[in-house]
């Protein structure tokens, strides 16, 4: 069965799930310090996070020490795989480029397979088929918010889950024989030897505060960028002239392309009260001005909150309140009746969240006036020629040794 859950090893990842034991007060505290975000008085915290940061950061170089010198050993797959990855913790758009990447594998006529950690489903730590290429095999809570979002995208994909990606990617090869693998969010995972390395870092911040994790958002330095073959800015249309000359400072030789997040409508839920439930006709996914001059409320539970709601006030309309959540924010009934009883109580018109929340919470209750969900795409503008003719040239040539 191409769909059965499959045992797997527990991973070593340097990676995302360092704090989900710290009381909630002291998180947030930790991460106002790590972002630089408002004045943070505590300074024995900072400086506590700063040794922390010291001994995580000669651990990091140690662990890259040793699988160069061949003490830890990487293992290799037998197809190609591009890995779409970053240096620092938090959102850069790794989930909509991975399947940007992988809509234009298949137009090249090639067969693709998704691997991705699974992170906080259940099952992330025994692996499994979240897509066949058919069919949908997991929900989120087990294939975990972000798989779940790439299968329902790329219905013809398949979507791979497991903390043990070498175990995830001969899974894929036995059942799918793709021709290449898109490993989502490896850069970190030296286990698996990578054919291509693609490192994402937003354009705003591209090194965060420049700390190592915890006392900034660097899951490495900035020289890591090294191993990468090729760096992506994204979000370039917001970004700061001064990161291009950072990055071409650490990495002068390497192909450096500019991206952009495109916001569109992925889907409107249908409100419940007499007021909302005649459907909504929007003219394309980009029909904005329906929300012009409209009361709203929004909520998001991702890694980058507030570049949701800037977007959302780029629609022209007027936003009554916002609530952020923590990113892959499992909600409960009672947090998503606050929502709505805020909605009601302010007379909004739409509720808007992201793609990546709604599949956290599409059965959970009934709205009563429109939810519209807001998706997010990926562009390279003037960019797009010379990325596109990079990929498929390494691609023919890594495919062509495969299989010779």
């Amino acid at each position: 069965m191409r769909c059965a859950g499959q045992k797997g090893l527990l991973d070593t990842n340097l990676d995302r799930d360092k704090m989900t034991a710290i009381p909630e007060n002291v998180k947030r505290k930790i991460q106002t310090i790590m972002t630089d975000k408002g004045e943070s008085r505590s300074l024995f915290l900072k400086a506590f996070l700063f040794a922390i940061s010291i001994c995580y950061g000669v651990l990091v170089q140690l662990r890259e020490i040793l699988y160069k010198k061949g003490l830890l050993q990487s293992k290799r797959l037998s197809c190609p795989v591009i890995s779409i990855g970053n240096i620092t913790v938090g959102g850069s758009g790794k989930t909509p480029m991975t399947i940007y990447v992988a809509e234009f594998i298949q137009h090249l006529g090639y067969g693709v397979a998704i691997i991705s950690r699974g992170y906080k489903g259940q099952a992330e730590k025994i692996g499994g088929v979240v897509c066949d290429g058919r069919i949908i095999c997991m929900g989120p809570d087990k294939a975990g918010d972000e798989p779940f979002m790439v299968a329902k995208r790329l219905k013809t994909v398949p979507v791979i889950v497991g903390q043990n990606r070498f175990k995830a990617g001969r899974l894929a090869i036995q059942e799918f024989k793709p021709d290449v693998l898109l490993l989502d969010d490896g850069f970190q995972h030296l286990k698996l030897d990578r054919d291509l390395d693609l490192v994402l870092l937003d354009s705003k911040e591209p090194f965060g505060n420049t700390y190592l994790f915890p006392r900034g958002t660097l899951r490495e330095t900035a020289s890591a960028l090294l191993r990468g073959d090729a760096v992506i800015l994204t979000r370039s249309d917001v970004g700061k002239p001064a990161a291009l000359d950072q990055i071409k400072r650490v990495v002068p030789k390497k192909p450096i392309f500019h991206s952009f997040h495109t916001p569109y409508i992925y889907k409107i839920v249908t409100g419940n009260s007499a007021q909302s439930r005649d459907r909504l006709t929007i003219s394309s996914k980009y029909d904005f001005d329906i929300f012009k001059n409209k009361r709203v409320v929004a909520f998001s539970g991702i890694a980058s909150n507030d570049d949701f709601r800037r977007t959302i006030e780029r629609f022209k309309c007027k936003l009554e309140n916002f609530s952020g959540f923590p990113d892959h924010h499992p909600y409960s009934n009672r947090e998503l009746d606050g929502i709505v009883k805020s909605a009601m109580d302010l007379s909004a018109e739409f509720i808007l969240t992201t793609e990546k929340d709604y599949v956290r919470i599409a059965d959970k209750i009934k709205w009563p006036i429109h939810l519209v969900i807001i998706g997010v795409e990926i562009s390279f503008g003037i960019n797009d020629i010379a990325f596109k003719s990079f990929i498929k040239s390494r691609l023919q040539g890594l495919i062509k040794r495969n299989r010779n």
